[in-house]
């Protein structure tokens, strides 16, 4: 897969206080660049707990759940569009949907 914008990723790991999250964003920006994804299954076969919130919107929990990703995936052309990474706190404060 191709993955959009890694460049949203380093900028939130650089953030203070959110270090701990770089060694896990990068193991799954590593992964998915390597993944071939066609349709849903094929993602819940290898995150067993991202979870589909429609719009073509997929949320993966990330360091133990101590954060979340969101990502648009558009399967027919092997993109993947980082859309949103944050805390607990920051993604319960936005609309999972239109991000």
């Amino acid at each position: 897969m191709r993955v959009i914008a890694r460049k949203t990723l380093v900028e939130f790991w650089n953030r203070p206080g959110r270090g701990a999250s770089e060694k896990p964003l990068r193991a799954w920006f590593d992964a998915v660049a390597k993944a071939d994804w066609s349709n849903p299954a094929d993602v819940k076969s290898e995150y067993r707990t991202a979870s589909f919130v429609g719009n073509d919107r997929v949320v993966f929990n990330i360091s133990g759940n101590r954060f979340r990703l969101v990502v648009a995936v558009h399967y027919r052309a092997r993109i993947v569009f980082i859309r949103f990474i944050g805390t607990h706190e920051e993604y319960d404060r936005i609309d999972v949907k239109e991000v």
